[in-house]
């Protein structure tokens, strides 16, 4: 499966009352970028990142979204959403990013990239869009998009490829981790097939399903 990057996304700094960090500041606004930005372990060069308790680190390093469902949204909502409009570092185009299986490896520009994780949304992604019940109706759509880890530092540009060049036999994909843990908790067990899935979530997992009994 071949797709490609529609745009690359840095994120700037915001202040505002709604934004997530102590410091009243946020990164989720991200704008696209003309020419290759180098993809870093932690993240992409020059990007802004606020809450780091939450946002950033190696299992989050890089955000996707797909530009298809981005279109989805807009018709939704009845207005326009630019590029880097979620929050996203990539967007993508002809790559189902809901249906990529963690732990599988895409080829982007020059780096290697590893699906690790779905977003969650948060109230900062609420405030940021002006839309008070965007949590539910973003949980609702489960099409939150992928956190990508960097296996291999390189480039990345608009237009580039996104080749998936392995996929993990299990097939638990980010749209079932994220129904999982949002609205459909009996499809639980079935996260743990899945080996690169962060430890922190997995160790969630192992809780709620020892609590169920």
């Amino acid at each position: 499966m071949t797709g490609r990057v529609a745009a690359v996304n840095i994120g700037v700094v915001t202040e505002a009352a709604w934004a997530g960090d102590a410091s009243g500041r946020s990164g989720i606004d991200k704008r696209a970028v003309d020419g290759p930005v180098a993809v870093l372990t932690d993240g992409l060069a020059g990007d802004f990142i606020g809450e780091r308790a939450v946002h950033g680190g190696p299992d989050k390093a890089v955000y996707a979204y797909a530009e298809e469902d981005a279109a989805w949204w807009s018709a939704e909502i009845g207005r326009s959403i630019r590029s880097g409009g979620f929050g996203e570092n990539l967007t993508t185009y002809a790559i189902d990013v809901t249906g990529a299986v963690i732990g599988e490896q895409w080829a982007v520009g020059t780096a290697v990239l590893q699906v690790t994780m779905p977003r969650t949304p948060c109230t900062t992604f609420a405030g940021f869009w002006g839309v008070p019940d965007l949590i539910r109706r973003f949980t609702v759509r489960a099409s939150p998009g992928a956190y990508l880890r960097v296996l291999s530092e390189g480039e990345v540009g608009a237009g580039d490829p996104v080749e998936v060049v392995d996929r993990p036999a299990h097939g638990v994909t980010i749209g079932e981790v994220f129904r999982a843990t949002s609205l459909e908790p009996e499809l639980l067990p079935r996260l743990l097939d899945a080996d690169d899935l962060p430890e922190p979530i997995r160790e969630k997992v192992r809780r709620r399903l020892t609590s169920r009994g």
